[in-house]
């Protein structure tokens, strides 16, 4: 069974930083690309960054370039998602996806594009920034 575990979410003040972690489980861990994508309310989901495991060709939205980085873990199963200077419009339930088709996934969907794409998906972690 495959499993994907966020954790890192929290509160933080405008300008502080969170470092998101997605531990993945019963997955060839180098066959996927792993996403991270976030959901604020009345808003739809949103593809944040994603990275191919074994290329390492990633992905950035542009409301996040020079602030948040990821970065994967072969050894250690875990794909992170560093985020600085958080804005209160990074306020959202924080999602990371897995999904073998790695560089259709980076290059496309998470970039917005198409209607499918994640195989697995995690449970989500709140990120809460306050002004």
């Amino acid at each position: 069974e495959v499993q994907l575990v966020e954790s890192g979410g929290g509160l933080v003040q405008a300008g502080g930083s969170l470092r998101l972690s997605c531990a993945a489980a019963g997955l060839i861990f180098d066959d996927y690309a792993i996403g991270w994508f976030r959901q604020a309310p009345g808003k739809e989901r949103e593809g944040v960054s994603c990275i191919d495991n074994t290329d390492r060709i990633t992905y950035y939205a542009d409301s996040v370039k020079g602030r948040f980085t990821i970065s994967s873990d072969n050894a250690k199963n875990t794909v992170y998602l560093q985020m600085n200077n958080l804005k209160p419009e990074d306020t959202a339930v924080y999602y990371c996806a897995a999904d073998p088709r790695r560089r259709p996934f980076v290059d496309y969907y998470c970039a917005g594009y198409g209607s499918s794409g994640g195989d697995y998906w995690g449970q989500g972690t709140q990120v809460t920034v306050s002004s």
